[in-house]
């Protein structure tokens, strides 16, 4: 297909609380969203940077001129067919991973959208609803995090993710399995330990988490390979699973035995799919994270959720977990056993909300092609 113009939408949208992770805490989530049309049909697609470069060294910043000066240039002047072709056309940009996975959804959504057929049913998909989580940021106290878990809890959610960081580790997990023994419980450290500051997690072990998330570096599966011998619970890796080949190495070190799929993280919905299938191959869980997606990335990683090999819950919590007013018309919603429904629309299965996109939009740039 030939594409017509390429726009881009950097926003800004205040979240219900404040997040906090090793990183830092945030309190509104700036991305860019990206909408392509061609042919009388718009695809829209989220790249989930943010303002800063605590989790990933892109930023709204570097994606904004990328996807300017870059992408959008080369998909204007010919012809696209497919996210396989996308990815072949973008190989010459290095790294870059968030900004093209923003383009690919949006490609995605407008395939969809062309054939009639959802975003699931284009990846293949199987469940018609996926088992999800809720992802707790550090708070004041041991005290406060188990009240807040109570109330999520309380809510519906079944499996509960907290954050840990070197001072806010064993103490925290240790207040939350004493309060809520039963439950499915993980933790996430965001790269906040090395191998040797790491031994202070060893009591971790006797709280049957389902998993330690992303303990050391992103570049270090070595080391992680290392942890991973010292522990019972499994290892799973976030920010080091950056492609296939990282994964395939991750796996055949041992470095890890659970990955988080990130299809931003991986460079689109293509690549976390190889990703998947290749863990599914080797028997090895996955799960989708979550990186404070409007309902544009909510959409899409739910679909990819629904593939098979997606066995542990995602962090794919409700709209209203992280937002009063979302930027599409559809909110999702949790139903009971902590499931959230799949989109069942073409392509995405969402509609943008005007009035809320100028709203939390900051700039606007029209790219057309030649």
């Amino acid at each position: 297909m030939k594409l017509d113009s390429l726009t881009l939408h950097h926003i800004s949208m205040p979240l219900v609380a404040p997040f906090e992770t090793s990183f830092g805490v945030t309190t509104r989530r700036e991305c860019i969203l990206v909408s392509i049309q061609s042919e009388g049909l718009t695809g829209w697609g989220e790249c989930a940077v943010d303002r800063d470069p605590g989790y990933s060294y892109e930023t709204t910043g570097t994606a904004w001129h990328i996807l300017k000066d870059f992408i959008a240039p080369t998909l204007l002047r010919g012809y696209i067919s497919d996210a396989t072709d996308f990815q072949q056309q973008v190989a010459g940009i290095r790294g870059h991973n968030l900004a093209k996975a923003g383009v690919e959804m949006a490609l995605w959504d407008l395939i969809g959208k062309g054939q009639g057929k959802s975003l699931r049913e284009l990846l293949g998909g199987l469940r018609a609803r996926v088992d999800v989580g809720v992802s707790v940021g550090l708070k004041d106290s041991p005290e406060a995090l188990v009240e807040r878990i109570g109330k999520y809890l309380a809510s519906g959610y079944g499996r509960i993710k907290i954050k840990i960081k070197p001072g806010r580790d064993v103490g925290d997990a240790e207040a939350v399995r004493k309060a809520f023994p039963h439950i499915p419980l993980q933790v996430d450290a965001n790269s906040a330990y090395t191998l040797e500051t790491c031994q202070i997690l060893r009591p971790l072990d006797r709280l049957k988490l389902l998993l330690i998330e992303q303990p050391l570096s992103e570049d270090d599966l070595w080391n992680h390979h290392k942890l991973q011998k010292q522990f019972h619970t499994p290892i799973c890796l976030d920010e080091s699973i950056t492609s296939l080949l990282q994964a395939r190495s991750a796996l055949e070190m041992d470095a890890c035995r659970i990955i988080n799929i990130k299809p931003g993280r991986v460079g689109g919905l293509s690549q976390a799919v190889l990703i998947h299938d290749l863990c599914r191959a080797q028997a090895v869980p996955v799960w989708c994270g979550g990186m404070l997606e409007t309902g544009i990335g909510r959409a899409s990683n739910l679909a990819l959720a629904s593939l098979p090999g997606f066995t542990l819950p995602g962090d794919i919590s409700a709209s209203n977990r992280y937002y009063d007013q979302d930027i599409t018309r559809e909110g999702f919603v949790l139903d009971p056993g902590s499931t959230i429904d799949v989109p069942t629309g073409p392509g995405l299965g969402v509609t943008i909300d005007p009035a809320a996109l100028k709203k939390f939009r900051l700039a606007e740039l029209r790219l057309t092609a030649k």
